[in-house]
């Protein structure tokens, strides 16, 4: 493995919409030598290869040249990649959602640990400039409520994942790193396949979070709102902007013989920092590759946010089916590797 000065060879498995975006950032980094990559089809492969001047390989001769390697093959995939990569002593980070099946997950945590590799799971936009200026924001707040939407239209090319899966399950990755707990009681809907779905969550008794996933709108929205005692804080994912509003004062004022309503405040736009989202994320990667150091987000993280994806994707498909648990069920909302 390479030491901390060192550069780490990497390769990309599976170059579709995501990898191919993974070959791109790794070919731009200096502490990354892209050695190759590797698709079923390998005409794309070769494209890729071609464009950011690396080779397009087999899988096994990938595996006996790399240090690390992101997995970014469709989601059925992962666990098999994933595997092969920790039994040729490779450290890997697995593209969201984690994988198709939770026993499969749990297995690849296992192999992790005893192979002492790194698994690191792809929530993106936890390397958000924008998420990680709101983490510093939020952490002493009374926090109340939090609103989430992740819209758009749909999409040119197949996608098998619902929209829970695909798209809300970036913010239940963000909640649980926000509460460092899992909810107490999860309600979901959702319409034409769960193309279109929302849950409402419980964090204890004082915190709910509403979340909207939709492959189904005609306009893309990516934002994060969250209502404290102290203040209201907006989130566009987008535009990778923060906004504070303090101090909101309603008033009555008279206008041309009108009486109108009034509410102002004041608007903080903390600064937040530089960087594409997939650059800080494969940098992070790879700086815990080279220290040895547990990724920011682990197989463990990987699978709580999964875990409740599927809680909310399977009940969705009966009008607001509840997940309420009480304090003696045996049903539970955090994952457990037992």
């Amino acid at each position: 493995m390479p030491t901390d000065e060192e550069t780490v060879d990497v390769g990309v498995v599976g170059v579709g919409s995501m990898g191919k975006h993974h070959a791109r950032v790794y070919s731009g980094q200096s502490d990354a030598d892209l050695v190759g990559v590797v698709d079923a089809d390998r005409q794309r492969a070769r494209a890729v290869a071609d464009e950011h001047d690396t080779d397009d390989l087999p899988f096994e001769d990938l595996l006996s040249r790399v240090d690390a390697a992101s997995i970014a093959v469709p989601t059925e995939h992962h666990a098999e990649y994933a595997s092969r990569c920790l039994d040729g002593d490779v450290d890997v980070l697995v593209e969201k959602p984690f994988v198709d099946d939770l026993e499969n997950g749990k297995e690849l945590v296992r192999e992790a640990d005893a192979a002492d590799a790194l698994l690191q799971v792809g929530h993106i936009e936890r390397y958000n400039p924008a998420v990680r200026t709101l983490a510093d924001v939020v952490e002493d707040l009374e926090i109340i409520g939090v609103n989430a939407e992740r819209l758009g239209p749909p999409r040119d090319r197949t996608i098998e994942d619902s929209a829970v899966l695909d798209l809300m399950i970036h913010d239940l990755d963000i909640l649980l790193a926000m509460f460092d707990q899992p909810p107490t009681a999860i309600r979901s809907a959702g319409v034409r396949d769960n193309r279109h779905a929302t849950a409402t969550l419980s964090f204890g008794d004082d915190v709910i979070a509403s979340l909207t996933a939709s492959r189904m709108t005609q306009k893309k929205v990516r934002k994060l709102e969250v209502v404290a005692e102290e203040c209201f804080i907006s989130v566009d994912y987008t535009d990778r902007s923060v906004e504070i509003h303090r101090q909101s004062t309603p008033s009555f004022v008279t206008q041309d013989e009108d009486v109108r309503y009034r509410h102002e405040s004041i608007v903080e736009r903390p600064m937040v920092g530089n960087g594409e989202p997939l650059a800080n994320e494969l940098e992070a990667f790879l700086q815990s590759v080279r220290t040895r150091s547990e990724p920011k987000i682990t197989g463990e993280d990987g699978l709580q946010a999964l875990y409740l994806a599927n809680r909310i994707d399977r009940t969705a498909d009966s009008p607001w089916s509840d997940a309420q648990l009480s304090s003696g069920s045996e049903e539970s909302l955090e994952v457990s590797l037992d």
